[in-house]
């Protein structure tokens, strides 16, 4: 069993500012599939658009290749509807109502920057559009409990209970997690918990946060492909992510755009 708190590194000033140009990339990559994502489109054709913006900047997705029961073989995960997390880009071709949560990886100079983003394909919804809201919400309400002094479970009940209060369900089995040099370090931060418990947050440390919240079950169940994990009752599923730093100041985004703001549909 891994200990979490050994995996922790806390990153020095010269090392966030690598984690946010690789955030920038990350954002990046995540808008234009967000600009891409339309009717007939295929999640692999996303996937081949994510790639040509890491190809511009000359880094790779730590997705690719990332090991399993088979070796991960893309550079995105592209999850539609009852699939959570994990899909796997191909030939499937969106259509009017879908939602689709696109997760990448960007390693520059060393540094991983992680996100995600839930895209709608043209009109929703009603049950939709509110998943999507309010997994986007708890996002930034768990965010705001990562200060310097609180606990990973203030942040994990912050979200829990936020989505609860909708009427919604967050995953048990699937949680956020540090972020660095590897894609996966300490802390493990589940999107469920109790205040005050915890490991304590402290400046320096880098945290990939990411609500996955399902709309009848917090159950899920994994693909036959060994990746795909979907809604246990195929019930709609969405995620969001930010790589986010803790400073003395409160927390850093790193994984927004170049000019600040965050990737996704454009109104």
């Amino acid at each position: 069993m891994m200990s979490w708190e050994r995996q922790i590194t806390i990153k020095s000033k010269k090392e966030l500012e690598l984690m946010r140009s690789a955030g920038k990339i990350n954002a990046e990559v995540l808008q234009t599939v967000a600009d891409l994502t339309q009717p007939g489109v295929t999640t692999g054709e996303l996937n081949a658009a994510a790639d040509a913006v890491l190809k511009k900047y000359g880094v790779y997705s730590p997705f690719l290749n990332y090991p399993g029961a088979t070796p991960y073989p893309a550079s995105t995960t592209i999850s539609i509807n009852e699939e959570l997390v994990h899909g796997i880009p191909g030939k499937r071709v969106l259509k009017e109502g879908d939602i689709v949560s696109v997760d990448c990886g960007t390693v520059y100079e060393g540094f991983v920057a992680d996100s995600a983003i839930t895209v709608a394909v043209g009109q929703l919804t009603e049950v939709a559009q509110k998943l999507l809201s309010v997994t986007e919400q708890s996002l930034y309400i768990g965010i705001e409990q990562m200060v310097p002094g609180n606990r990973v479970g203030d942040v994990s009940s912050a979200i829990q209970e936020f989505v609860e209060d909708q009427g919604f369900f967050v995953t048990r089995e699937y949680t956020g997690h540090g972020v660095g040099r590897d894609m996966h370090e300490g802390p493990q931060v589940p999107n469920y918990g109790l205040p005050g418990r915890g490991i304590i947050l402290r400046p320096g440390m880098t945290i990939a946060l990411e609500p996955m919240v399902l709309v009848g079950t917090p159950a899920t169940r994994v693909l036959n492909d060994q990746w795909t994990v979907i809604s246990a009752d195929r019930s709609l599923t969405a995620h969001y992510e930010h790589t986010v730093a803790i400073t003395e100041n409160g927390p850093m985004i790193l994984t927004l755009l170049e000019d600040g703001t965050k990737p996704g549909r454009k109104i």
